[in-house]
């Protein structure tokens, strides 16, 4: 379901100057195929970018621009990974069914619809197979809840878990597939597992032999790349390339970035198509139409997600069990944050939520303005503020960071600027190896 702090307005793109004045829109008799063109780098090795001949002003993801991927799929048993957040909008002159949400958009009406729905009810295009990443395929599994397998009561369909005893596809689990699209929202986090789920399924496509189709997505954190940069010896589901947190990239550059560094087992290819976003710009402020999993409720969670997600490797809760997470941070130990009080209770995004039902002191940031850059002064302050330094920090701190550097920094009295400055040689490798995968704009992005 949408959040109540997302407004139906919303549902839509809202750009930072309200200049560009756009909806999201699109006419699914207008859209044609375009000659599929590649993007140029000497290293990225052979995929199709596939484009519509319609020169729009308005904005389109991946997923909208219809015509350009439903071609791909015909005559072909297809595939799909996906979650809540693969929807497709579209303009309708027909009776709404239950499956589509609806609004008034300058004068048209509008219509989003799941993209398994939208296929399986307006397409005949043959889907046979869901896979499903963290939190599942409808997105009602909690934070690290095991996923199994199962079948998805609206369609009829199998739904394949990624995300529990096999995070990588197997050769059975893809039998019977000449085509697999990727759909999912990416919040441009390193320790996001979205990343991690595209980086198995490359590779199973790879081995397979299967093509892989990604429908492209905003990063409503693209405009900032920021962080340590993981060292390779402390690689795991929560960050397994060596790049920094925030990596400023779609998924669909990402994927680029993937095949082009040869970061498969075996420096293995797979067979990429990127249907990428229309008119999409990296400093369009890019408000998602519904939360990207259970715990990033709305647009202040996934821009504050990158900073507090370190609080998760500590003893500190990060208001999962609450309506705020990723909004707050407190825990028994910060007494001298009296202004401020919480007590995380299980609910449906956590279970068994950090600091369960104790009385936590810390600090607010729901109504704080958007930072543009991993702020360390929270963590920082929350370290030397505890009434038990010596149990702060827990071993998943490591693989969050993903060194052990950032832990000793903090221990050792370094302030946010001193430890900033470390991470800039390894920021400066990063972005020249990222210039050659980028598919949109580069201007305006907030570095070190």
């Amino acid at each position: 379901m949408i959040p109540s702090s997302i407004t139906k307005s919303r549902f839509f793109l809202t750009y930072q100057n309200r200049v560009f004045g756009l909806s999201i829109v699109v006419s699914i008799l207008m859209a044609a195929c375009k000659t599929p063109q590649a993007v140029t780098g000497s290293s990225i090795p052979a995929h199709t970018m596939v484009r519509s001949k319609i020169k729009s002003t308005e904005f389109l993801t991946g997923a909208d621009n219809m015509d350009s991927y439903l071609n791909l799929l015909r005559n072909k048993k297809v595939g799909i990974l996906t979650n809540p957040s693969g929807l497709v909008s579209f303009e309708y002159d027909y009776t709404l069914t239950d499956s589509l949400k609806h609004t008034q958009q300058s004068g048209k009406k509008i219509a989003l619809m799941h993209i398994v729905d939208f296929i399986v009810q307006k397409t005949k295009v043959d889907l046979v197979k869901i896979y499903a990443p963290e939190h599942g395929f409808r997105g009602e599994a909690a934070d690290g809840e095991l996923i199994v397998d199962g079948k998805d009561i609206k369609t009829g369909l199998p739904i394949i878990s990624l995300y529990g005893n096999s995070k990588k596809p197997t050769k059975d689990q893809l039998f019977g597939i000449d085509v697999l699209l990727f759909d999912l929202q990416d919040v441009g986090t390193r320790f996001y597992t979205y990343i991690s789920s595209l980086h198995y399924v490359m590779e199973a496509c790879a081995e397979n032999d299967i093509q892989l189709v990604i429908l492209d997505r905003p990063n409503p954190n693209g405009n900032m790349v920021d962080g340590p940069i993981l060292e390779k010896q402390f690689s795991s589901f929560v960050g397994m390339h060596e790049i920094p947190v925030l990596h400023g990239m779609t998924i669909g550059e990402y994927a680029l970035m993937i095949n082009g560094e040869r970061w498969l087992k075996d420096s293995l290819q797979c067979k990429l198509k990127i249907v990428p976003c229309e008119n999409y710009r990296r400093e369009m402020n890019y408000s998602l139409p519904v939360k990207p999993s259970p715990n990033l409720p709305n647009d202040q969670a996934i821009n504050l997600y990158p900073s507090l997600c370190f609080f998760e490797g500590t003893n500190v809760s990060v208001g999962r069990g609450t309506d705020k997470q990723f909004q707050i941070y407190g825990s028994p130990f910060l007494t001298a944050y009296h202004w401020f009080t919480f007590t995380p209770m299980p609910n449906a995004g956590s279970k068994e939520p950090p600091q369960n039902g104790k009385l936590c002191c810390g600090e607010d940031l729901s109504q704080i303005p958007k930072v543009k850059r991993i702020e360390l002064k929270w963590l920082i302050e929350a370290y030397r503020t505890t009434e038990q330094p010596e149990k702060f920090f827990n071993s998943y701190f490591t693989k969050l960071a993903g060194s052990k550097k950032l832990q000793q920094q903090i221990e050792g009295g370094m302030s946010e600027e001193e430890i900033r400055s470390t991470w800039k040689p390894g920021l400066v490798r990063f972005r020249e190896m990222r210039k050659k995968y980028l598919i949109y704009p580069d201007s305006f992005l907030v570095f070190n």
